[in-house]
């Protein structure tokens, strides 16, 4: 596709993404939501709730002002009665809350960003054609956290874990417009690649760090970022036995401290995704996202 030009004035309101000092403001982010002092954390907690309208209503401790610091109150858990699953177990569910940046078709090697911006799904998983190959002219569907949003990250299916991939990168924002501007955002950020064998074939899950994004960790290895570092690191896990990952449809993946943006790969012909999942729709962990195609 050929890349088209962004509005001017969506340009212009962009061009401090290339300025800022996107480390160093993201290493104070990750200081200052770990403060403790009961001044700090409870004003800082009760701007962020009424700023951003939070509904605590769903929250395994209702009370935002309880948590011993304000990450602890971003990642809060939810009641285990508040994102019940499909019924049906074939179903995959949403990973998170938040809402659908895009859906659709993986073409080759071309994944949709943004009108007038593909980027590459090999570069999106660190580079090598190998872990792409199973997901060329597959789907995929991009969700966006905001910062109201619950932040912890879900297995939409029931996965056996094959390895995962660090990749260092930038850290621009994963706004709606500077997703509109930025040509390949979410392959030039820093990430953490999931692959995932399941019963509908492989699975890419990927989470994208974002400025401010201080942490991103998994339930099986902990945090992975910080530090940021320069080179790739890959994991690889076996099938069974010790160091193996099995989690199911549902369980805990992993979480953003401070939030942003997951991106889900399938193989061609395994799933379909729902009617409903379009660009801006509206998401809820645990929701039907996508059924099996005949013969997955």
């Amino acid at each position: 596709m050929t890349p088209s030009r962004p509005p001017f004035a969506d340009r212009l309101r962009n061009l401090p993404q290339y300025l800022l000092p996107q480390v160093t403001i993201t290493a104070l982010i990750h200081r200052a939501t770990r403060w403790r002092m009961p001044w700090w954390r409870k004003a800082l907690t009760r701007w962020f709730v009424a700023r951003y309208g939070v509904d605590m209503s769903e929250a395994l401790q209702p009370d935002p002002l309880a948590y011993p610091d304000f990450n602890a109150f971003f990642t809060r858990a939810l009641r285990a009665d508040a994102r019940p699953l499909p019924a049906d177990p074939a179903l995959l569910c949403s990973p998170v809350d938040g809402a659908v940046s895009q859906a659709g078709a993986i073409r080759g090697d071309a994944v949709f960003q943004a009108k007038g911006h593909d980027y590459s799904l090999t570069a999106l998983l660190g580079g090598e054609a190998s872990d792409a190959a199973a997901f060329l002219d597959g789907r995929f569907a991009t969700l966006y956290l905001s910062p109201r949003d619950y932040h912890r990250i879900h297995m939409p299916v029931d996965g056996r874990l094959r390895a995962m991939i660090h990749v260092p990168g930038r850290l621009f924002s994963v706004s709606p417009l500077t997703t509109r501007c930025i040509p390949g955002l979410f392959a030039r950020n820093e990430r953490v690649v999931t692959l995932w064998d399941t019963a509908h074939g492989p699975m890419a899950l990927v989470l994208v760090g974002a400025i401010n994004v201080a942490s991103m960790e998994t339930v099986w290895a902990g945090v992975i970022t910080p530090p940021l570092g320069r080179q790739i690191r890959r994991w690889q896990y076996p099938a069974d036995g010790d160091g193996s990952v099995h989690l199911r449809r549902g369980d805990e993946l992993g979480r953003f401290n401070m939030g942003s943006t997951v991106i889900l790969a399938f193989g061609p012909g395994a799933v379909e995704f729902e009617a409903a999942i379009q660009a801006a729709a509206p998401l809820r962990m645990g929701q039907v996202l996508a059924r099996p195609q005949p013969g997955s």
